[in-house]
């Protein structure tokens, strides 16, 4: 997808002064009381693939343009009024200059299209270009010498012809322009050539006209493709995004969790697990109690020390498993190995695969390098505080292999059993993997003590 690289995607260009004049009146219209409701209407439905989306995407100032000119130029009031034109040109209650009114026709006739660049022929400043649809050249006067955009290129606008003769080749853009590379022109224009052949299967008619009828009525079609390819584009950069921490090492955001019973076994056989390397126990055991002390086991990333880039760590303790890696393919594939080795003596309790919620600007998209996102310790916080708070929302409720497979509400319920929960609550508070990422805890494990009807530990 190339259209993630267009860094001149959009560009605006001058307009004749009675035209912007006409245009600016026509604005002021479509904001007045009756018409308000109408408005909206006309933007959300060319707007629609941003507002339908749960994608973090914002249409670009043109496409905003682009969607007011089909309010003004195209859209057909749904409750009966006449369109924004006709009420300007028909119903008389403000004085019209005849410069300014001669521009209602040739606006009202206009339509989106998807127009070539061709090359420049000698040194005059003018802009040729061919329609896509149907192969209609127009001629552009350039008022500016540096438009951002040169031959082979495509552009998605409006092209308005001058009053007088409504075939002339001559034409003016409408203030603004998406700028497209040939590739993917071609892939709005095949999109909205499908669109249309479903329309006419749909409604068992072929009758939606040549090129520009088609345009005119549902050139919107062509902002929504538009929409659909920076979205896609937005994807691409998102599954290349770099997720790193204050220190720059790759930032851990995909976790797994696991219960068990079976420390002893699964301490002495994870250094076989491929691609890990064993740490030093990360707890604050005692000697007597270094048996049952956390441990950790590494990856680094491929080709590089086991002390550098760590892409991937597993963290056991009495009564857990913690997976942390730095992307959701490489935690399927450590999931898949734990499952291949250890079967039912892994208990599984949850995962988090979504990275932390990021605003990506229209610049970062642009960029022709992968985008790299500093978490900071509190962002941290947050994604593992959300993550613990869904995986444990049901714990009181299943059976624990630590509490021998009883239900940690039901082993509450006896004096021997509470002591037990109590115990195993404790103890995955002093390894909360917040503790250990940021030295504070992400989770309040009072929540789990009030589940199962246990006082609250202060400081807990």
């Amino acid at each position: 997808m190339k259209l993630a690289n267009e860094r001149n995607i959009g560009v605006a260009t001058p307009l004749p002064p009675q035209l912007e004049a006409v245009i600016t009146r026509l604005e002021r219209l479509s904001f007045a009381p009756q018409f308000s409701v109408q408005r909206d209407v006309a933007l959300g439905r060319a707007l629609q693939t941003y507002l339908s989306a749960s994608v973090p995407l914002a249409p670009l100032t043109e496409e905003v343009r682009l969607s007011e000119l089909f309010l003004y130029a195209d859209f057909y009031p749904e409750d009966g009024q006449l369109t924004l034109i006709e009420q300007l040109r028909d119903v008389i209650t403000e004085h019209i200059p005849e410069e300014e009114r001669c521009w209602l026709d040739p606006l009202k006739h206009s339509y989106m299209d998807l127009v070539e660049i061709l090359p420049a022929r000698g040194s005059v400043p003018v802009l040729m270009l061919r329609s896509l649809g149907n192969g209609r050249a127009y001629r552009v006067q350039l008022d500016s010498p540096a438009l951002a955009a040169h031959a082979g290129q495509v552009l998605l606008t409006r092209l308005v012809r001058p009053p007088g003769d409504p075939e002339t080749e001559e034409a003016t853009i409408a203030g603004s322009a998406l700028v497209l590379s040939a590739e993917d022109a071609n892939a709005i224009y095949e999109a909205t050539g499908e669109y249309r052949r479903e329309m006419e299967i749909t409604g068992g008619s072929f009758e939606l006209g040549d090129w520009p009828e088609f345009a005119k009525r549902f050139g919107h079609i062509l902002l929504w493709n538009f929409a659909r390819l920076r979205m896609a584009a937005l994807v691409d950069a998102v599954v290349s995004i770099h997720y790193v921490t204050g220190d720059n090492e790759p930032y851990l955001y995909t976790i797994a969790l696991y219960e068990h019973c079976e420390f002893t076994h699964l301490r002495d056989s994870l250094s076989d697990l491929n691609g890990f390397r064993p740490r030093q126990a990360t707890g604050s055991a005692t000697a007597t109690e270094l048996d049952r002390s956390a441990q950790a086991w590494t990856m680094a990333a491929s080709g590089e020390s086991a002390d550098s880039r760590i892409v991937a760590r597993l963290t056991l303790t009495a009564t857990q498993l913690m997976v942390e890696c730095d992307s959701r393919e490489r935690l399927n594939t450590v999931k898949h190995a734990l499952a291949a080795a250890y079967g039912f003596s892994l208990h599984f309790r949850g995962e988090t695969i979504a990275p932390p919620k990021r605003q990506v600007t229209a610049d970062e998209l642009a960029s022709d390098q992968p985008l790299t996102i500093r978490i900071t310790p509190e962002a941290d916080r947050a994604l593992l505080n959300t993550f613990l708070e869904t995986t444990y929302l049901e714990w009181a409720d299943q059976e624990s292999p630590a509490l021998g497979g009883e239900t940690p509400r039901h082993a509450a319920a006896s004096e021997a059993g509470r002591e037990k929960v109590a115990a195993v609550i404790t103890g995955m508070e002093r390894e909360d993997l917040g503790l250990r990422r940021t030295g504070i805890r992400a989770f309040d494990y009072n929540k789990l003590r009030a589940h199962v009807g246990l006082e609250e530990v202060a400081g807990g």
